[in-house]
């Protein structure tokens, strides 16, 4: 029996014979047609290993690759985003942008098998009522929209990502700034008056620190906004369980399709970043300027890990819209249409309540 035909035995319904999916409410492997437990469970022993960055992306080889079980592949023509189904599954629409352009892909070569995952815990219920409540409070949102049923489409997916750690020693130099004031007098009409002015003295400065990045997060996804993602992150990666296919099972999984060399790269400018955000707090002073880092890394390791987010896209007029929830945290970003009555009125209440406002100085 192969890996993948193991796999599928193990989620087949022990009472009715339906192929058994994730239910985060319960944590278990569910059948969705008669409510009964799976016999097997998902296991989340092992351990979750992380890889020398620098060596993969020298030989880019010895990564388990595939999902360990039987997977269907297709590509939205529109968005792009690649989605990994189960066998039996039919999809009528992509799962990001609700395009009915999906095509049958085939990869190249085997895609990276994710080796840990975090599974749902936010409910398929709870995500329709968070999100339903989420834009109950959007008041420049159109009532129209307000009344419409758009938690019937919520669905939920699983994000690739790729997680980054490294420990920087860095240098740094910069010019450090020290305030310090005189007095002015001056003549203002007929009057005399005085105000203080500001100088800096500048003195050289130089200094060194240490600091360990764990768990670096960057989105391999096409398929979903990466800023609703950034505003949605982070995902508690320390709950991250072993890879095993039960965890996914009756979910849709999207690809990578940004790759570890791009992946790696975007991490490392958020990583260099960070770095000279902590330098530049470490100049004395009361400003800097010139500063200049310089950084060795080491201990460079990441792994690639799926995430659970709830989707709703819809259209409004002639435009889509997006909403995104962890489907750990259940933190919502989204866009939504706005109401140009609304926000003319908003305008008005802004002009009128600035008019008053001056009236009111000028008696």
């Amino acid at each position: 029996m192969t890996d993948a035909q193991g796999a599928l035995a193990r989620f087949a319904c022990p009472s009715c014979g339906g192929e058994a999916n994730w239910d985060p409410a319960r944590g278990k492997l569910v059948c969705p047609y008669c409510g009964t437990e799976s016999a097997a469970q998902p296991s989340a022993e092992g351990a979750i290993v992380e890889h020398d960055l620098a060596a993969a992306l020298t030989r880019l080889i010895g990564q388990p690759r595939g999902w360990q079980a039987d997977k269907r592949t297709v590509r939205c023509a529109s968005c792009r985003a690649i989605s990994v189904l189960d066998p039996a599954r039919q999809a009528q629409n992509c799962e990001f942008c609700g395009a009915a352009q999906l095509v049958p892909y085939e990869d190249e070569e085997a895609a990276f098998r994710p080796e840990s995952v975090l599974p749902f815990t936010v409910t398929h219920g709870q995500a329709r009522e968070l999100i339903r409540r989420w834009y109950g409070k959007r008041w420049l949102a159109p009532n129209a929209l307000k009344r419409r049923a758009l938690t019937d489409t919520v669905h939920g997916v699983y994000l690739p990502y790729w997680t980054f750690d490294a420990h920087a020693r860095a240098s740094w130099t910069a010019e450090a700034g020290h305030y310090h004031y005189t007095t002015e007098t001056y003549r203002d009409g007929k009057e005399v008056r005085t105000r203080q002015l500001r100088h800096v003295s500048w003195v050289p400065a130089e200094g060194m620190l240490e600091h360990t990045f764990d768990d670096k997060l960057v989105c391999a996804s096409v398929g979903v906004e990466r800023a609703l993602l950034q505003a949605v992150e982070p995902f508690p990666t320390r709950d991250l369980k072993p890879y095993d296919p039960g965890f996914v099972a009756g979910w849709v999984v999207e690809r990578y399709q940004v790759d570890l060399a791009d992946g790696a790269r975007r991490a490392r400018e958020a990583m260099d970043a960070k770095l000279a955000e902590l330098c530049a707090s470490n100049v004395p002073g009361d400003t800097h300027r010139n500063l200049a880092v310089r950084a060795d890394w080491s201990a460079q390791t990441f792994k690639h890990v799926l995430v659970p987010v709830w989707l709703l896209t819809y259209d409004y007029g002639r435009r889509g819209y997006q909403c995104v929830m962890n489907g750990v945290t259940g933190t919502i970003a989204g866009r939504y249409p706005k109401s140009w009555i609304k926000v003319t009125l908003l305008a008005l209440a802004v002009v009128t309540a600035f008019v008053v406002l001056l009236s009111l100085q000028g008696r």
